[in-house]
């Protein structure tokens, strides 16, 4: 296993891109978390984000592993371009006449989607928990590690994302094409979920989250819901309106499940393509 990640790790260090992409990811993550903690002024007003309480353990956890999971698509571009330069720089091949089997071929490139899951959620648990130390009014040991599901929740998210860019890339050889079909699979779950929509508002027959729960990339959003509708201020202005705005905040076993077998699925389909193609 080590032999095979160190391999990886060698190509990506050559890889100028997926260095810069990187950089760009985490330095995005610690960008917003200083936006947060920003003073406005508008007009005399000042106004900051982080005096809402979004900063304040637990809530944090939740905040922060939301906004980080929607910039898991520039780790989607390295994993694209990681496979595809596979094939254009005809590695894949020499891999292969060097000794190294379709099958070790595809566990190091899973060691790598795994390894990029691990380092995203360890160095956004760091960020956070000093963004909490700094700015929280609880500070209590029990609360400060309180509602850490979030972050395995993050963790899932990244892992089954990851896994699902491998497989595009693997299928579709090229990084662009595979960021396109990225896209092209988003607006097509998209598109089933207003047809349900459509249906249950015109019919007894609600098949919206029944249904499109399943479908890998609303399953690996699913895991963790926003975390807006928890803030005071929020629930405040819910609540002169009569309007209920809870939602059900928790991470569900049958959530994980999913997302763990759309990620076998995705790694065992990628072995599939694989082992059949005359490389």
């Amino acid at each position: 296993m080590l032999r095979l990640l160190k391999i990886e790790i060698t190509k990506l260090r050559y890889n100028k891109m997926a260095k810069v992409i990187t950089i760009v990811y985490f330095s995005l993550i610690c960008l917003t978390a200083l936006i947060a903690s920003y003073e406005f002024d508008f007009g005399g007003v000042h106004f900051r984000l982080a005096d809402q309480g979004i900063f304040n353990f637990p809530y944090i956890w939740h905040f922060n592993s939301w906004i980080a999971a929607w910039l898991k698509i520039f780790f989607a571009i390295v994993i694209v371009s990681m496979v595809a330069n596979e094939y254009r720089n005809r590695t894949l091949k020499q891999n292969l006449i060097d000794g190294l089997s379709k099958k070790e071929f595809i566990i190091s490139k899973f060691l790598t989607v795994l390894l990029y899951a691990v380092i995203s959620t360890i160095f956004l648990f760091i960020v956070t928990l000093i963004l909490g130390l700094i700015f929280s009014d609880f500070n209590e040991f029990s609360i400060i590690f309180s509602d850490m599901q979030y972050l395995f929740g993050y963790f899932i998210k990244l892992l089954g994302f990851f896994s699902f860019c491998m497989f595009l890339g693997i299928l579709v050889k090229r990084s662009a094409f595979a960021l396109g079909a990225l896209g092209v699979w988003w607006l097509f779950e998209g598109i089933l979920f207003l047809i349900f929509s459509v249906i249950k508002s015109r019919s007894n027959l609600d098949l919206t989250q029944s249904v499109t729960q399943f479908f890998p990339l609303k399953a690996i959003f699913n895991i963790n819901v926003e975390p807006f509708s928890k803030l005071g201020v929020i629930q405040s202005i819910a609540g002169q309106l009569n309007e209920d705005f809870s939602n059900d905040y928790g991470i569900h076993w049958y959530q994980v499940l999913i997302v763990l077998v759309w990620t076998f699925l995705f790694i065992y389909w990628s072995y599939v393509l694989i082992k059949k193609r005359d490389l």
